[in-house]
């Protein structure tokens, strides 16, 4: 998936290594596992010898660990950065191997030892979502103007709980607001856009279907600007994209990894509300649930939602991206000086 989005999106060279993840395998998948991190290890070696790069910038998961051990061994200076709010077990290995740590946000720092070298950057984003005007975004998607907008979204996959859920509360969802649903690349657009021609015919147009969006109009960041509240997981880029757009959320963290604690991050700063994956359609009738509930409530209280949307504003960086810049560039120059 990374390399046709780097051959569509960018003019970037694109190298693979082998890499395989080693936690919680069997016996045989954590030897098959271990030998593809050695070979994994020696193509970075040839690959770092062949590029002979100032320093090396890693976001974390075992791809890394090949290409951070041949680094050390070639004492190239390296950066791992960690977009989450906690770090994962491959990002803490990264961390001992590292020469410098970055953050998106500081209460991550202190996951990390005392020792280790390490700064706030905060998260890169485009440029552009800071900057969106509401009414171009709407009309690039054919939306009405004066009716809410809600934007779902579960990444380039998806998210398979929050599109079920959504289509339980369509019908009822789109009496009162639009919806802009990104249901990622694995299927599910075929039974939502089952679902979305059960609806009168009237109100089909409130719903707007796409299973991913490309870098041409509409774009993810127009879908941003066009929104007044968004449904979504907590990944990494929700602690970045959210407030740099100024949008507020209903998060639904996926159960698996530390997504929870990147939900909490906003919760706790009033920029979002956060409800359990297995408890958005509630016990009973899924229009009573915790979901429709809120969503409801947010999208006819406009003072609760701005006052979400300032609160989300004042954690955005903006210049996130400059600062990840200039310690790449300080730890390039520092090598060059001990040359």
């Amino acid at each position: 998936m990374e390399a046709q989005l780097v051959q569509r999106e960018s003019n970037l060279a694109f190298r693979a290594l082998p890499a395989a993840a080693l936690r919680g395998r069997g016996p045989v998948a954590l030897f098959r596992g271990i030998i593809t991190l050695g070979n994994g290890t020696k193509a970075a070696f040839d690959l770092l010898r062949e590029t002979r790069p100032a320093v090396i910038l890693g976001t974390g998961g075992y791809v890394c660990v090949p290409l951070f051990f041949a680094a050390r061994l070639l004492k190239i200076p390296t950066l791992i950065y960690l977009p989450d709010l906690v770090p994962g077990l491959a990002v803490r290995l990264l961390a001992k191997l590292a020469t410098q740590v970055a953050c998106s946000v500081e209460d991550s720092l202190k996951y990390f030892s005392p020792r280790t070298p390490k700064s706030v950057t905060g998260y890169p984003v485009r440029a552009e979502l800071f900057t969106q005007e509401k009414s171009v975004c709407r009309a690039a998607f054919g939306l009405q103007a004066d009716l809410p907008v809600l934007l779902v979204y579960g990444g380039s996959r998806g998210a398979r709980s929050i599109n079920r859920a959504i289509e339980a509360l369509l019908p009822d969802l789109i009496a009162f607001t639009q919806i802009l649903h990104i249901c990622g690349r694995e299927g599910d657009e075929v039974w939502l856009q089952e679902a979305r021609k059960r609806l009168p015919v009237e109100l089909q147009a409130r719903y707007k279907l796409y299973p991913y969006l490309e870098n041409t109009s509409p774009t993810m960041v127009q879908a941003f600007g066009a929104a007044d509240l968004a449904v979504c997981r907590s990944g990494a880029s929700t602690l970045a994209e959210l407030p740099a757009a100024g949008l507020p959320a209903i998060l639904v963290p996926y159960p698996y990894v530390h997504q929870d604690e990147n939900a909490a991050y906003l919760v706790n700063h009033a920029a979002a509300l956060k409800i359990a994956d297995a408890a958005m359609l509630g016990l009973e009738q899924p229009q009573k649930g915790p979901l429709f509930t809120q969503i409801q409530h947010l999208l006819r209280d406009a003072s609760a939602r701005h006052q979400m949307a300032l609160n989300c504003r004042q954690l955005a960086r903006p210049d996130a991206a400059q600062h990840l810049a200039e310690t790449l560039l300080n730890l390039a120059r520092k090598r060059q000086e001990a040359l």
